[in-house]
């Protein structure tokens, strides 16, 4: 007992203090690689933004608001990995409840920190702003256990324990979490706690053998196999293992609309996009009549299947999920992507290649100089412009269903919120890339009526020097909308107010390069002189197009298919 109170005292001489919590929690995100943390300052949460700029390596980035920080975070995750957020309690963390749900569904892990009154009027109950007056302090994190994967109330008898479990929980899989903590707390010294480190998950072999044992029945028996790659590649960080899958294999290629940007469109293997009905009907044919669908990470949701036209027979399917395998009718738990992934490179099944050249819709352009800008013809030339290593953001609606059949370069990072839908996600999204790889080019593709509600972040892109091109297609409102509803045409409820977008900078008391542009002509002498002008400053470049009901082929399919099934309803 002397000797470990002898050993206390030399502790507390030479100086050796305990980290507190706040110190801990941010130790913690730095060891992640998260140099950057997202939000919105709030009464509750000043004690953690002031133990925040203590730390060296680690900074606060503060939003216009607790939503962009959120998206914000989103983006940031989807180039480094993993992303921290913080806000304060009640006010500030339910406006960021969209993000985080948004997260949740895109498997997006974000560590959701938030600053709560002080433990001891938490404790009497006392009513605090806020809140909702009831003296409950715990609603809010009861919402955030819906949309979060996990949650958890900071003490400094706990950190030690909690903080590691959140951020591995996060990691393992790939959504957010949430923790609480009171304002008063974030200064105390934790308590040394050693729990046990759970060990990571492994394949269990034997299911493994046994679902390698079904694939090769599968394959010795299959002449058009073909690899359909989706979402979750990208979260788990399977495309490393999916493309050394395609070269051995050597068989076609596609990818889905979620798993843009998985697998390198510039493979030799690469053939396109498969869109069921909506998309090209070669691609359609290939995967509906393949005797063998390798299909790794797939999302089975209505935007990422065409309103349900894909048609994958399950029978001939090898489901790869990140935990789970699925060989024709026969599930095998326990068994990783990663370990199957590896173990079907040695099958030895090669398959003949592709034969023929393989052309892509926007491959060329056929508008002259001086006609109206139109989807066909616009499409060719962002093809045209991209770079190898580019950031490439896209919002959800027109330009969504538009760019995913824009052929992209090797390495680059395609980023759009595909599951969710959140309009408005892309432009504080590409402010948290840009935070996450300043070193690369970012190219931000939004629509008016998307950009009209975050429009505040391009504060923050010119307050942080950032040096985006963004592309603003004004089509005068939310086309998405108006396509989607084949009930009723002229809707009041789709129209918006018109900006003057190429003002926005200005308005923001930033510098910036911009210009309005009507004809291909404008565009392709927009484009040229942006690309000069990004490696200085912000560019918006403002797209009018004369048609509002002008859309790429697979949104014109999409009414088609909606407007048929309106028809077979109402005749019912």
């Amino acid at each position: 007992m002397d000797n470990m109170k002898n050993a206390d005292n030399f502790g507390m001489q030479s100086g050796i203090a305990q980290k507190t919590v706040g110190q801990y929690l941010f130790d913690c995100l730095k060891l992640e690689g998260i140099t950057e943390v997202f939000g919105v300052a709030g009464d509750y949460n000043f004690t953690l933004l002031d133990t925040l700029e203590c730390c060296n390596g680690i900074r606060f980035i503060e939003g216009r608001n607790e939503l962009n920080s959120g998206y914000a975070a989103d983006g940031y995750a989807r180039i480094k990995g993993i992303s921290a957020l913080i806000t304060t309690f009640g006010v500030g963390e339910l406006s960021a409840c969209n993000a985080i749900a948004g997260a949740n569904s895109e498997h997006v892990p974000i560590i959701h920190i938030v600053g709560a009154p002080p433990e001891k009027d938490q404790k009497e109950h006392k009513l605090m702003h806020h809140t909702l007056m009831d003296g409950n302090f715990d609603v809010f994190r009861k919402v955030y256990e819906q949309i979060s994967v996990y949650t958890a109330v900071l003490t400094s008898e706990n950190a030690k324990i909690e903080i590691p479990a959140a951020i591995r929980i996060a990691k393992e899989k790939k959504k957010p979490v949430y923790l609480v903590v009171a304002n008063d707390l974030v200064t105390r010294p934790i308590k040394s706690r050693n729990e046990p480190v759970p060990q990571r998950p492994m394949s269990n072999l034997k299911t493994l053998q046994a679902a390698m044992n079904h694939v090769h029945r599968l394959l010795d028996r299959a002449h058009r196999p073909v690899i359909l790659v989706d979402v979750k590649t990208i979260r788990f960080g399977l495309q490393t293992a999916v493309r050394k899958l395609a070269d051995a294999m050597n068989v076609p290629v596609v990818t889905t609309m979620f798993g843009k940007g998985a697998f390198d469109e510039t493979h030799s293997n690469y053939i396109g996009m498969y869109l069921g009905s909506f998309g090209d009907s070669n691609i359609q044919q290939t995967v509906e009549n393949a005797d063998c669908i390798i299909a790794i990470g797939t999302v089975w949701a209505d935007t990422n299947t065409a309103n349900f036209t894909a048609k994958v027979n399950p029978l001939v399917t090898i489901n790869i999920q990140p935990d789970m395998v699925k060989v024709a009718e026969a599930e095998y738990p326990n068994v990783f992507a990663s370990d199957m992934l590896l173990a079907m490179n040695k099958v030895g099944n090669t398959g003949k290649g592709l034969v023929g050249k393989i052309s892509f819709p926007y491959d060329q352009s056929l508008a002259n100089a001086d006609s109206p800008l139109m989807a066909c013809n616009y499409y060719p030339r962002f093809q045209s412009m991209l770079k190898e290593g580019d950031v490439v953001i896209v919002e959800t609606g027109t330009f969504y269903n538009g760019m995913a059949e824009v052929r992209l370069p090797s390495n680059v990072t395609y980023i759009g919120q595909g599951g969710w839908q959140s309009i408005g996600y892309a432009t504080p999204s590409a402010f948290g890339a840009m935070m996450a790889a300043p070193e690369r080019r970012v190219l931000l593709f939004t629509g008016d009526g998307a950009l009209q509600l975050t429009a505040q972040e391009i504060s923050s892109m010119l307050y942080y020097g950032c040096k985006p091109i963004i592309f603003v297609l004004n089509n005068d409102g939310y086309t998405i909308e108006k396509y989607l509803n084949v009930k009723t045409e002229g809707q009041k409820y789709n129209q918006i107010p018109r900006w003057s977008y190429t003002k926005l900078a200005e308005a923001f008391g930033g510098n910036a390069f911009t210009v309005t542009v009507r004809t291909y002509g404008e565009l392709d002498k927009a484009i040229i002189q942006a690309e000069t002008e990004c490696t200085e400053r912000l560019c918006i470049i403002e797209m009018i197009v004369g048609d509002s009901m002008d859309a790429p082929k697979y949104m014109q399919r999409m009414r088609t298919y909606m407007e048929k099934q309106e028809i077979q309803r109402s005749q019912k």
